[in-house]
């Protein structure tokens, strides 16, 4: 994922890019992926997640 990559909830940095069973895919920033991750992890057929990311510096 690059900087460009944008959350679909907010417009933050994505780190979290979710491929859907219906073929489709969300990102979302580290907030949302939070907030709705049970829900997310419901939903999807696999889940890229880069929020580790954040932590590096």
């Amino acid at each position: 994922m690059t900087a460009e990559d944008r959350c679909d909830r907010c417009g933050a940095q994505a780190y979290l890019r979710v491929e859907l069973q219906s073929g489709g895919e969300l990102l979302f920033c580290a907030h949302h992926a939070r907030e709705h991750g049970e829900k997310i992890r419901e939903i999807a057929v696999s889940v890229v997640d880069e929020t580790h990311r954040l932590a590096e510096g």
